[in-house]
């Protein structure tokens, strides 16, 4: 088929967790986010991500719209896919998009940059995965 590209489609959960003010019992939430990788990003997706991993996405919000087979109006919001980072893998991330080509990664359509990607570990050292909480995050 011409003209085809390939997608992948995939959700994604994020938690929150609070202690509440009035019990001071702690709290947790998960929302559910669905994403959406096109070509050579979708390629990776489907050959790496698997149930249970953590990932970082960034990408655009996009909103679709359609008419389902009994006349009700339906709508999807999705995160259409530019970078995807490994979290989880082997204590290091692993970078899959266009925000890190200047590391030496794969960008959304499958270039390598020949910079060395050893640069984003050595931020943590292997072995020592920092835990981050919802306070250390800046917004």
């Amino acid at each position: 088929m011409a003209g085809a590209s390939k997608v992948c489609t995939f959700s994604v959960a994020t938690n929150f967790v609070w202690k509440d003010q009035s019990s001071g019992q702690r709290k947790e939430r998960a929302e559910f986010h669905n994403v959406v990788a096109w070509r050579k990003l979708a390629d990776i997706c489907e050959q790496y991500l698997k149930k249970g991993r953590k990932v970082f996405v960034e990408g655009r919000l996009q909103t679709r719209d359609w008419e389902g087979q009994d006349g009700v109006k339906r709508y999807r919001t999705e995160i259409v896919a530019e970078n995807i980072i490994l979290l989880d893998r082997a204590g290091q991330p692993v970078a899959m998009g266009g925000a890190e080509r200047e590391h030496g990664t794969l960008d959304r359509n499958g270039a390598m940059n020949s910079a060395p990607a050893d640069d984003m570990a050595a931020a943590v050292p292997a072995g020592q995965e920092e835990e981050i909480s919802i306070d250390d995050l800046p917004f």
